[in-house]
């Protein structure tokens, strides 16, 4: 049986490529195929990361098919948008400079009491290290789901009319925008707790990592750690 294999960020270096093919017996699963990899790369065992199986997170226990392709996502870092008279929201990876001020007027209506804001902007330093660029990648076509999927779970969660989710890929200097998320609400209180529920929901989830470039050297940056459910190995090893 054939599957295809997609490393992200510092698993990609790990194991040397960032796609390639694995032949396994079939009704292996996916802890064969990280017991396979884990005699390779013994990151693969020890990172705490999740394991997706065509784009959808998957378990240690769940069995491959042919030609499935299986994401290897180490903790994460961390559709077109447009104005409608819907809540339906808006979610974008984009390569491009997000244009902060066109997206904000372009969410809010007469009807909202509200509109919070979090813009999240490359700093010049981290950790005492100057920042020289950052480079963000993603599983694009996970990462685009999960953000959909955060931005109507807000939605009917929190009571909010309309939210905007907008992030940079590839190469970013200081003072740019790495991630824009934009919340239209009738009252400010909703629109608070949706804003802070989607970033950090977002940091933990959504398959987009980082690397820092700085003046003395390159890092991908630490992910927070799966949530529960998530991750198929715990830092020990161990299953989650």
């Amino acid at each position: 049986m054939h599957v295809r294999v997609r490393p992200f960020g510092i698993l990609k270096e790990s194991l040397g490529s960032d796609f390639f093919a694995l032949d396994l017996p079939g009704g292996a699963t996916v802890a064969d195929l990280l017991a396979r990899l884990g005699v390779q790369a013994p990151a693969v065992e020890t990172l705490g990361i999740a394991v997706s199986v065509n784009a959808e997170y998957a378990q240690r226990s769940q069995v491959l098919g042919e030609n499935d392709e299986v994401g290897l996502l180490p903790p994460v870092s961390g559709g077109a948008a447009s104005r409608t008279e819907t809540s339906q929201p808006a979610v974008l990876l984009t390569r491009d400079p997000i244009q902060a001020d066109a997206l904000v007027a372009a969410a809010r209506q007469g009807e909202d009491g509200a509109v919070v804001v979090f813009d999240g902007i490359v700093r010049n330093n981290s950790r005492g290290r100057r920042t020289l660029y950052l480079d963000y990648e993603a599983y694009e076509e996970m990462a685009t789901r999960q953000m959909n999927e955060l931005a109507g779970e807000a939605i009917t969660r929190f009571g909010v009319r309309h939210v905007t989710i907008v992030h940079r890929l590839g190469r970013l200097h200081v003072g740019e925008t790495s991630v824009l998320i934009i919340v239209a609400s009738a009252h400010r209180a909703q629109a608070y707790e949706a804003s802070r529920w989607l970033i950090d929901t977002l940091k933990k989830t959504v398959p987009i990592w980082k690397k820092e470039t700085f003046a003395d050297g390159a890092v991908w940056a630490d992910g927070e750690p799966f949530p529960p459910g998530y991750a198929v190995e715990g830092t020990d090893g161990s299953a989650s």
